[in-house]
């Protein structure tokens, strides 16, 4: 298979541009905004959490989730776009919208899904998981047993580490972490030295849980929790002794979790990346969230000590912090969640001191979470121990400190191998994380380098380099996903294992321009950003598709990523269809074309997945009037991905693999109508359900019968 598009010998510029000449594809009305596709996405996850078919412990996961989503796009996308418009930075973007009018719509959308989450929260799933004999007791409903066992408890557990905190001249009003769980208290009477103080704070800190699951013997039967907000609400008099408390009110602060480095004026990026991480939790204010019955006059002060408005204020019936209430699942029975599978681990990968004989026979394709992640660790395990392996090179972008790759990338070192890692310390959240893998490695005697200066390095890739006889033979894991184990049990992503020599060799000069320099490495099979991966991948591999539709033959392409969102791709994408080129797009999360507009993306039609498992793959089919090709990348289609970081897309050669990769990876996906979403002209979203006499088909559940 090659690798290159073929060149056209028919001559279609002319018929080209007279067909779009027509149409300025520049038109800001062709263009949705990035903000609102991202919270629409957000959107859908919530839809899931008010879908009854779901069992109820994963509807409420979907409700939690989708809280921990609204957090990140708060203190990351929204806090980024609120700086630049203060900054006069802000630039209207390709869908034309003024930086300030999407601020607004935002806000409408943000207070309405708020609204949504929390009604379905008490109305909804509280109810039913009280038919389940989950309770959470309200403090109203608390029995004398209860009370005096809450009341052991706050003595013994929450008192000693909390810091009330009275306002006045020598207690200035505290400086809040970002997303912390607070109290306003107000109160009457004179303290011990005779101040009228009036108002105090109460940081609830982070180390203590949000909901405390009551004792057996203090109840009727059950699980039954309380909250935290609850015990501190309960004894707020208590805190202040001598004095009344009159009220007692929780909320919470959003801040700006970006980081800012300058890094061509930094000399050492983690040092100066561990002195960012402690500002992150004091970044600019950008949401504040209250109790719903807090006062007005105490919301206006908050708005005030904070600089924000009432279209940054939310009012909440619940808990401030939902994303908190993680630890309910945990006494979630079967009936209550998805029927558990087992990925699937192939019988001649079963064998971690077997892995090279494997990858010898043939190219190895695995579908996590459907497939088991087992084998990449039995391949990094197998070369660090075996004695004939002299190098191993990997990149590591997310993998958690208790991470089995972590432990072998260090057996492999102290094993006397040549150990290399590109550690991406700049993986947003996960820093502070990266920042100890990397101290970890290089005590290890392994070689840390954090890739280049201005470009993260997203890459997946691992290459081991081994001793066979009087050669040195390379074998290379290739990956869509993190080197994180528990991510790959509930992401979807593909997983490549080759000894292909081209393939290596490639891998190995990516290697290259990593850990050393020099110009961009001249490849073979491999197309890899920020250098050849839009362009020579993309856009020519597009423009083909176009050019053999105007010259009559068939056309198509499939994409399937996270997020589109680069105007010269979906460009290029417009013109694709105006020729006739067929154009389905699975684009999980922001997806800046719109589809069906008539004369310019009547050809293509967008759905979104949104389901058990995270949609992470991003797999790019060209049909090349029959010779098809599959490219499985690191990259979404965004500029991000396309300009500023390192990426690499490769092919799948082997003939079945890519049948399989074509099937499993997209076809089912677009005939998926349970969990997809279909994008409407407007850039709405409308989701499928099975017609009359129609089977149900759910991709996932698919992929879970038949690989798990």
């Amino acid at each position: 298979m090659t690798t290159q598009p073929p060149v056209s010998t028919d001559t279609t510029d002319e018929n080209t541009e007279a067909l779009t000449l027509q149409i300025d594809l520049g038109d800001s009305a062709y263009y949705t905004n990035r903000y609102i596709s991202l919270l629409e996405f957000n959107l859908r996850v919530l839809a899931q959490a008010e879908d009854v078919t779901l069992p109820l412990m994963e509807r409420l996961k979907f409700l939690l989730i989708f809280s921990s989503n609204m957090d990140e796009f708060f203190e990351v996308r929204l806090a980024g776009l609120q700086r630049d418009i203060a900054f006069n930075q802000a630039r209207p973007e390709a869908d034309g919208m003024h930086p300030k009018d999407v601020l607004r719509v935002i806000s409408d959308k943000c207070h309405a899904a708020i609204e949504r989450q929390y009604k379905l929260l008490n109305e909804d799933l509280l109810p039913l998981l009280a038919q389940e004999n989950i309770h959470f007791i309200a403090r109203d409903s608390w029995t004398a047993p209860q009370v005096q066992w809450i009341k052991h408890y706050f003595r013994q557990q929450v008192a000693p580490v909390l810091t009330p905190i009275g306002l006045d001249l020598a207690h200035p009003f505290p400086r809040l972490v970002n997303k912390s769980l607070n109290f306003l208290v107000t109160l009457e009477g004179n303290d011990a030295f005779g101040r009228k103080l009036g108002m105090a704070v109460v940081p609830a800190p982070k180390s203590l849980p949000r909901i405390i699951r009551l004792p057996d013997d203090v109840c009727e039967g059950g699980d039954n929790f309380i909250f935290l907000s609850s015990i501190i609400h309960y004894h707020a008099g208590y805190l202040f002794p001598g004095m009344k408390s009159t009220g007692c009110y929780q909320f919470r602060l959003t801040r700006n979790s970006d980081l800012f480095l300058d890094e061509e004026k930094v000399e050492d990026l983690s040092t100066a990346l561990r002195g960012e991480l402690y500002s992150r939790r004091y970044g600019e204010e950008v949401r504040l969230e209250v109790a719903d019955n807090m006062p007005e006059e105490l919301i206006e002060f908050l708005l005030n000590k904070f600089g924000l408005d009432q279209t940054q204020l939310y009012r909440v019936n619940g808990p401030v912090n939902l994303t908190r209430m993680m630890s309910v699942l945990d006494v979630a029975k079967p009936q209550h969640e998805f029927s558990s599978f087992k990925p699937k681990l192939p019988g001649d990968l079963q064998r971690s001191d077997r892995m090279f004989a494997a990858i010898t026979s043939g190219d190895i394709l695995l579908n996590h979470p459907y497939q088991s992640f087992q084998p990449v660790i039995y391949f990094l395990k197998q070369a660090a121990r075996d004695p004939d392996v002299v190098a191993i090179k990997q990149t590591l972008y997310r993998t958690g400190t208790n991470s089995e790759i972590l432990d072998l990338l260090v057996e492999a070192a102290r094993n006397g191998k040549e150990v290399t890692a590109v550690v991406e310390l700049r993986a947003r959240f996960d820093e502070e994380s990266n920042l100890e893998i990397a101290a970890r490695l290089q005590e290890a005697g392994v070689v840390v380098v954090y890739g280049i200066v201005g470009h993260k390095t997203h890459a997946k890739m691992m290459l081991v380099v081994r001793r066979e006889g009087a050669k040195l033979k390379r074998y290379v894991h290739l990956g869509t996903g993190n080197y994180h184990a528990g991510n790959a049990r509930l992401y979807s992503d593909y997983s490549l294992l080759t000894c292909n020599e081209e393939l290596a060799e490639d891998v190995h000069k990516i290697f290259q321009e990593l850990t050393g320099m020099g110009r961009p490495a001249k490849l073979r099979h491999l197309y890899h950003s920020p250098f050849t991966l839009q362009q020579e991948l993309l856009v020519q591999h597009i423009r083909q598709e176009r050019d053999n539709a105007l010259n009559g033959l068939p056309a198509k392409i499939i994409f399937k990523c996270n997020s589109l969102t680069d105007k010269e791709i979906i460009e290029e994408l417009y013109r694709a269809s105006q020729a006739g080129v067929e154009i389905r797009l699975i684009v999980r999360g922001i997806c800046c074309l719109l589809p069906g507009i008539p004369g310019v993306s009547e050809n293509i039609e967008v759905r979104s997945i949104v389901g058990r498992f995270l949609e992470h793959t991003r797999v790019y089919y060209f049909h090349r009037n029959g010779d098809y090709a599959i490219y499985l990348a690191s990259a979404d289609l965004m500029e991000r991905n396309l300009y500023r970081r390192v990426e690499i897309s490769f092919p799948i050669i082997d003939e079945k693999l890519r049948a399989r990769a074509y099937k499993e990876g997209l076809e089912i996906y677009l005939k998926d109508n349970c969990q997809a979403w279909i994008m409407n002209p407007d850039g709405t979203y409308t989701r499928q359900q099975p017609q009359d006499g129609e089977e149900r088909l759910s991709a996932q559940a698919y992929l879970v019968e038949k690989l798990g």
